[in-house]
């Protein structure tokens, strides 16, 4: 039985205030996991495979790479940066991190998990690198620091984030780190070209992986002009076995139910875990990996606690930016408690069924002769 509007806007109005404890918040999410999982299951592998080859070839038939780009920014890459930084551990690592006894700070955490990435990317100094959707730079700046040779190239939507990034390299004296903002579905490198790619939880935001993969591939250099194989390493998050879209239903049919997509992923993508392979036409799968969610519940959990300890850092920072926008301030704080329920809601997903449900993948690919 659907939800009327009119109690849908109710509840929101009051997650909109802060006036529902967290418990109950957690228990609806948990309810609406389960319905998720219902609604995307066709009752039997035989179906499920038939339901995800068609979504496939409906995302390769998309003209359009990636959908509602500066919505991206607007719901999460172009909101206040101090806001988000006081939720977010010392390298403002804005994606899941790595907690192998559970028991890591969330700055060991986040320096686990970008040496994963180094380890599993094959990165050496000496080479030039593109951290793709680099985010508030916390792969770019590492990079930078732990491979002085290298030559750190990082791209990203959102000129607040290029600002951010530019002001912490120049502060810690890197001259080896370039930032440029561009959207991927124009850009392209005239003369560059990388012995490394690195993206870190920006394909969920993409939607043709064929057209993406074919472009990525012409940004790695020839294996006959390195001498080694050129490799891109793909962070992303992922549900077992099920793609889908975030759709926002309601300027269509007046739905109101879909409170992720509205809110903080339109135009968004969960991958499931095998889809980069069915994209292999210009790379080749050399190795994949699968992380469980509970690294990202811990991420969320950490990120919810520090938002909670510097609120009132947050609520003020978050009105200023809502004034700047010419919007009035208490938009800023609902935007305040819309994150607690996005940070809350994403890490009740991850821990769904141990982790097993939902939860991270791993992919490195090489270019093809």
């Amino acid at each position: 039985m659907s939800v009327p509007g009119w109690a849908l806007q109710l509840g929101y109005d009051g997650l909109d205030r802060g006036l529902v404890p967290d418990f109950a918040v957690r228990l609806v999410i948990r309810a609406l996991l389960r319905q998720r999982l219902r609604e995307i299951d066709n009752g039997s592998l035989e179906a499920n495979h038939a339901a995800k080859m068609a979504w496939i070839e409906g995302v390769k038939q998309r003209t359009e790479i990636a959908d509602l780009t500066e919505k991206a920014n607007e719901q999460h890459y172009e909101v206040s940066t101090k806001f988000i930084l006081s939720t977010l551990g010392p390298c403002a690592k804005y994606s899941a991190c790595l907690f192998p006894t559970g028991k890591e700070s969330l700055e060991e955490a986040e320096v686990l998990m970008l040496e994963r990435y180094c380890a599993k990317a094959q990165l050496k100094d000496g080479q030039d690198v593109l951290d793709l959707g680099c985010g508030w730079g916390s792969l770019s700046l590492y990079l930078a620091k732990k491979y002085p040779n290298s030559r750190i190239t990082g791209m990203s939507n959102s000129s607040t984030q290029k600002a951010y990034i530019d002001a912490k390299a120049e502060s810690q004296k890197l001259t080896n780190l370039t930032i440029i903002t561009a959207d991927v579905n124009t850009h392209d490198f005239a003369t560059e070209r990388f012995d490394r790619i690195i993206s870190i939880e920006m394909f969920e935001h993409m939607k043709n992986y064929q057209v993406l993969l074919k472009k990525v591939s012409t940004w790695l250099k020839p294996s006959t002009e390195t001498g080694s194989e050129s490799l891109l390493f793909i962070h992303i998050f992922c549900h077992r076995n099920i793609p889908y879209h975030f759709e926002d239903t309601e300027e269509k049919t007046g739905d109101k139910s879909n409170w992720m997509a509205q809110n903080f992923f339109s135009g968004g993508t969960m991958p499931s875990q095998d889809l980069l392979l069915y994209f292999q036409d210009d790379l080749s799968l050399v190795q994949s990996w699968y992380l469980s969610g509970v690294h990202y519940s811990k991420t969320l959990e950490a990120w919810l606690k520090l938002q909670d300890q510097n609120r009132e850092l947050g609520l003020k920072e978050l009105q200023l930016d809502a004034k700047a926008k010419g919007q009035d301030p208490i938009e800023g704080v609902k935007a305040f408690y819309r994150f607690r329920v996005f940070y809350m809601a994403s890490s009740e997903l991850f821990r769904f069924n141990g982790g097993q449900e939902w939860g991270i993948g791993h992919y490195l690919f090489k270019k093809k002769a």
